[in-house]
């Protein structure tokens, strides 16, 4: 793994500046810093000098970024089991990983249930490279390449673009995923089971009871939301007795930009572009498995916020057409 501004830094910074306006990265200028710097586990992110999020290279069997800490300076994912439950926490679902991008059933291989601790062997997604673009400023960026693995045999590689920032209250994550068919035609098979996904933090369940809340930007809540498509979803609930909200966001540019949501009250949270078979309403959004041809590619684009408070549609709306214009 390099940090350094080398050949493909500058390439694929270029290609960032394509991807992403300035607009929303120097919103954040007038406040706080935001430093990226390599660790033995990958990169750690933080906002003046205090952790914002940890993007580890080994996580079970995909990368993770684990801890991200929200807006008021607690947790927003849950640590199990990168880290210890919290008291009276969940256990179930050792799979999800906090924040995390896999999908089950690529062809012949299962990234999202073998995404295990102690599994050994089986489908797997391997760093190859990773790269800081920028270390420091309103936002910092990394560029993550890896090999989807079944055994000893490459299925496909991805090129991720992950930026950090903070503006106000708000603390966001930009994720730019290009999928690859590299070593032939891949097939992202039908199935609930993905795929660009958080874990919210414990107390934020709606099953928790504790005032958590699922709103998508069609008006749907909570279960309602399962399965069905939306321009964004918002996941808000108290951790250590404060609102704080988890507002995710498929930009117009994505590929199927108006993805099904495998959002549970139990706590997992999934953009998933790929499902249909299991969800409700077919009517609803018309998707399914999806081949990619051998040397072809597609690119998922997401925004993650992290907010404090109830949700409020009208700003989510803002901040959702300020995205589309990136």
């Amino acid at each position: 793994m390099t940090n350094h501004q080398g050949p493909m830094a500058k390439g694929i910074q270029a290609l960032v500046i394509g991807i992403w306006s300035l607009g929303f990265l120097t919103s954040g200028a007038l406040g706080a810093e935001v430093t990226a710097e390599s660790s033995d586990r990958g990169v750690v992110v933080k906002i003046d000098g205090k952790l914002f999020a940890e993007y580890l290279t080994k996580a079970g069997h995909a990368p993770a970024i684990w801890p991200i800490i929200g807006p008021t300076g607690k947790p927003v994912t849950r640590a199990f089991p990168l880290g210890p439950s919290s008291p009276g926490g969940t256990n179930d679902h050792p799979h999800h990983h906090s924040f995390w991008f896999t999908h089950d059933e690529v062809n012949d291989a299962h990234f999202w249930r073998e995404n295990l601790l102690d599994n050994k062997d089986g489908a797997k997604i391997v760093p190859r490279k990773l790269v800081v673009l920028n270390s420091t400023g309103p936002a910092v960026r990394i560029v993550t390449q890896n090999d989807w693995m079944n055994d000893n045999k490459r299925v496909c590689e991805d090129e991720q673009i992950l930026t950090f920032g903070t503006r106000g209250d708000m603390r966001w994550i930009d994720a730019a995923i290009k999928t690859t068919a590299s070593d032939g035609d891949v097939t992202f098979g039908d199935t609930k089971e993905g795929s660009f996904a958080v874990r919210v933090a414990d107390s934020m369940r709606v099953d928790a009871k504790k005032g958590g809340k699922i709103v998508s930007s069609e008006g749907l809540e909570d279960a309602g939301a399962w399965g069905m498509p939306a321009r964004w979803v918002d996941y808000t609930g108290p951790v250590d007795g404060e609102t704080v909200g988890i507002a995710m966001m498929s930009h117009p540019k994505s590929f199927r930009p108006v993805p099904r949501w495998h959002v549970r009250t139990y706590g997992l949270f999934a953009a998933n572009p790929f499902g249909q078979k299991d969800f409700p309403h077919p009517e609803a959004a018309k998707q399914g498995a999806y081949t990619i041809k051998k040397g072809d590619s597609i690119t998922l684009r997401y925004r993650v916020l992290l907010h404090r408070g109830k949700t409020n549609v009208d700003e989510l709306e803002g901040a959702f057409r300020e995205f589309a214009l990136e």
